[in-house]
């Protein structure tokens, strides 16, 4: 494994004139690891041809979910054709007639959100996310696409409303799927939801129990669509390592009243081109997962961020870029964010 001396990472993305946007490429597949590296390495060129302003910043697969998010960043010029060759990779090698897996999916490639992280807005991203869906099932023969947020025009309808619609959470008859674009979905590759938002976090805090109903219990008390939930947050309580995990995606919100804006606060932002975006902090959503587990007498075992908040992508994205580092995931331990 290369090493690299700890140092702080504070760039300017307009000094740099760098237009960046990410991708956390989502796979169904997580035991074979190098199936998922390879499908990583893809994202950065073949043949002795690579992409000097790609990188791939982070690679998380879980055992117990099968699944593996690799986090690809770069310009948004090169994005697109990146996360194109790793999901043909992706396919090649990942098999939905014999995926198994706690987590809900419904393709081999089952999500592909395309993300701004600086000089770029998110209608150019939603851009960026239908040529690549109109590419993919031009490529891979049986990959069938639905789109969604700014690539989901004119709806633009968000993941969550699209996962409902399709029954992502329960169904695995794949000839029932209507895609928008593509053939009727088939047994070996399934379904890909392609799509363009502001940044989403992936967070997850582990409870000392084996109870799932009481993990579900503690998940719809922070589920930002109740009352009293927590703004932003979409949740779901797994079986988890003989464990229960509370597994967050952690959206954006406008909200003109936040002022904090540090991890250890309630709330953190993100700015890009003149937009901010605020979320609920993963340090917060510990907490409040926490004092919910211990009213009801038990404990935290620990809090996995998948990947970044935004501010740390992009950081580490202009770094990886500017020193021309593409398997940045190797690296990421010796870089403060």
């Amino acid at each position: 494994m290369a090493t690299l001396k700890r140092t702080k990472i504070a760039m300017s993305s307009s000094r740099l004139g760098l237009r960046l946007a990410a991708c956390l490429l989502n796979i169904s597949e997580a035991r074979r690891k190098h199936i998922v590296e390879n499908i990583a390495k893809a994202a950065l060129g073949k043949n002795g041809q690579k992409h000097p302003e790609v990188s791939v910043l982070n690679i998380f697969s879980d055992q117990d979910y099968n699944r593996s998010v690799i986090t690809i960043a770069g310009s948004i010029n090169e994005l697109g054709n990146c996360v194109l060759a790793a999901c043909v990779e992706a396919f090649q090698s990942v098999d939905m007639g014999v995926q198994e897996g706690i987590h809900p999916c419904l393709g081999a490639v089952d999500l592909v959100p395309i993300y701004p992280l600086c000089g770029v807005g998110v209608e150019e991203c939603g851009a960026v996310a239908r040529r690549l869906a109109e590419n993919l099932v031009l490529r891979v023969p049986g990959s069938s696409v639905f789109l969604f947020g700014e690539a989901d025009l004119p709806r633009k309808r968000s993941l969550v409303q699209r996962r409902k619609q399709l029954g992502w959470f329960t169904r695995r008859d794949f000839s029932a799927l209507e895609p928008d674009l593509g053939a009727t979905p088939d047994r070996r590759c399934g379904l890909t939801g392609i799509g363009a938002s502001p940044y989403v976090m992936n967070c997850n805090v582990t409870i000392d129990s084996q109870d799932l109903a009481l993990g579900k219990e503690i998940a719809s008390a922070i589920r930002g669509s109740n009352v009293n939930g927590l703004k932003g947050v979409q949740v779901m309580a797994f079986p988890h390592e003989g464990k229960i995990e509370i597994a967050c995606n952690v959206e954006s919100f406008e909200d003109q009243d936040v002022t904090e804006t540090s991890e250890d606060s309630q709330y953190i932002t993100y700015g890009v081109l003149g937009d901010h975006f605020s979320y609920i902090s993963p340090h917060y959503i510990e907490a409040q997962v926490k004092k919910l587990a211990s009213d009801r007498g038990i404990g935290t075992i620990g809090r996995a961020l998948i990947g970044f908040t935004p501010q740390e992508c992009k950081n580490c994205a202009e770094y990886a870029i500017q020193e021309s580092i593409g398997e940045f995931w190797k690296i990421r331990g010796g870089v403060f964010m």
